[in-house]
């Protein structure tokens, strides 16, 4: 973060502290999450109790589950149908980018 060029301090040692976030950022993750998480829940998706970040869809054929990664998400199933459908609603809600499939992730 650089000074406006009108403002200048005595000593180039000075900070200058913030009383509030910048552009709101602070609670934004958090605001992200609830949102995205209430989505999910209405798309009938069950949010883990031992991880918030783990969301899973099962039935008797087949079973989704999205993984929240700081701002990314990982889709995984064994019904391609269900993971286009819900990437496509997910698109429609949050205007997200598909990077393609995911060659390497540690624990899954």
């Amino acid at each position: 973060m650089q000074q406006p060029p009108s403002f200048s301090l005595p000593t180039p040692k000075h900070v200058c502290k913030l009383h509030q976030s910048l552009y709101g950022l602070h609670y934004a993750g958090r605001h992200w999450h609830a949102k995205l998480s209430s989505f999910l829940i209405s798309h009938n998706y069950i949010l883990s109790f031992a991880d918030l970040s783990f969301f899973s869809k099962s039935d008797k054929t087949q079973q989704i589950v999205i993984i929240v990664y700081v701002d990314d998400l990982v889709l995984s199933g064994n019904n391609i149908e269900e993971i286009n459908n819900i990437t496509k609603v997910l698109h429609q809600h949050f205007h997200i980018k598909n990077l393609g499939d995911l060659t390497y992730f540690l624990g899954l």
